[in-house]
């Protein structure tokens, strides 16, 4: 490890205290590397990375450090990360390239005056100042999938990590449960910070797009949503199983809608009611929210959760496995039940005694899961690495 590590936050929020009054100077700048919004899916890694950008340009100028974004070349002028608001550094190399040139222990940024680089994923550089890292899961050691691609992804993800463990100072996490893992993996406690993340992402709602979305897909009343990536470990066969034996039970034979791009791994093909609408923009992922009778996430394993406290900022009843980001807020069930599933989607869809009480227990989940809350945490993290290095 590189540098010595500062006192363990043992908050699970992360530490947000003493963010104020001039205690959160770092004396030099911040290196973000922000190389997943260079990604065609930056998927929730993305979203934690534009969160927490958001979130430190809502905190008051004189508690935040220079903060310098770090990505490689842009495909396409003008930079689109330069609308991020911050200032932007790239490499001469593109994304894949930069990437894999880091893996060899090159190619590391020029990190001039920063006190602390922080990677917002396990794309990790060789890096002269201390190295924070996130991690949001280990979710590729879980992958049913056997094919040649997953094999491949989980090599990398290994090999990843085991640099991350000889570079970085300290770690961020989302979760206590990705903490656990990550100690499991060989990473001391005391080098772990657990940061939630936030809820508040989305912008307002663009409920016409959205209802000309879902009149494209041949849905004209209520309907059921379920968002994320299209790949194994999100459950999806289970979850159109459960979807069958529940529409039965609904008043009406409400469609489930599913939003997302295609991920790793094989995906499965819908069945009589399920509507494929793709990745969509996130106003029109937002009007979607806003309309569902109620949302399912039901993923095998996960470091977080986003969509579940996407769809509960939007007052929105969540069916979910016991994902971190619930928070005993959804109604939970088992992801490998299949009809314990179905009996959860026909109550959040239908009950509307359970709906409201979702509705309340999410909103006041989510009450506190702000990015610049999280961000906040961040900063004090990097107060803190950088005093341990000076």
């Amino acid at each position: 490890m590189r540098g010595r590590p500062a006192a363990p936050d043992p908050s699970p929020a992360g530490a947000v205290a003493g963010a104020g009054g001039g205690t959160a100077s770092v004396q030099g700048s911040v290196l973000l590397l922000v190389e997943q919004l260079r990604r065609g899916v930056p998927g929730g890694i993305g979203t934690y990375a534009a969160g927490l950008v958001g979130g430190l340009r809502q905190l008051p100028e004189d508690e935040v450090p220079r903060v310098v974004l770090y990505a490689s070349a842009s495909p396409t002028r003008p930079d689109p990360l330069t609308g991020l608001g911050l200032p932007l550094e790239t490499s001469a190399l593109p994304g894949r390239l930069l990437v894999g040139a880091w893996d060899l222990g090159l190619a590391g940024p020029r990190a001039g005056r920063a006190a602390v680089v922080h990677a917002v994923s396990l794309a990790t550089p060789p890096s002269g100042p201390p190295l924070v890292v996130t991690v949001h899961d280990l979710a590729w050691r879980h992958d049913a999938d056997g094919g040649v691609s997953a094999r491949r992804r989980r090599r990398w993800h290994e090999a990843a990590l085991a640099r991350a463990r000889r570079r970085a100072t300290r770690f961020v996490v989302p979760s206590e449960e990705t903490a656990g893992e990550i100690v499991a993996a060989g990473v001391a406690r005391q080098l772990v910070s657990v940061i939630a993340e936030g809820a508040d992402h989305l912008p307002a709602p663009d409920t016409a797009r959205a209802r000309r979305l879902l009149e494209s897909l041949g849905v004209t009343d209520g309907y059921l949503l379920a968002v994320g990536t299209l790949e194994p470990r999100k459950n999806l066969a289970r979850l159109f199983a459960a979807y069958r034996a529940a529409v039965g039970e609904l008043p009406e034979p409400w469609p489930l809608v599913v939003v997302g791009p295609a991920g790793g791994g094989r995906v499965v093909a819908p069945i009589e009611g399920v509507r494929l609408a793709g990745r969509v923009e996130e106003a029109v992922l937002a009007g979607l929210y806003a309309g569902a009778r109620c949302a399912c996430y039901v993923p095998l394993t996960e470091g977080f959760g986003l969509p579940v406290v996407e769809a509960m900022a939007a007052g929105v009843p969540v069916v979910s496995s016991p994902v971190p980001s619930a928070g005993g807020a959804s109604l939970v069930v088992d992801p490998l039940d299949v009809e314990e599933m179905a009996a959860g989607i026909a109550t959040a869809a239908s009950d509307d005694f359970r709906r409201a009480a979702l509705v309340e227990a999410g909103n006041a989940r989510v009450a506190g899961l702000t990015w610049r809350r999280a961000a906040a945490a961040h900063v004090e993290l990097w107060r803190q690495v950088a005093a341990g290095a000076a």
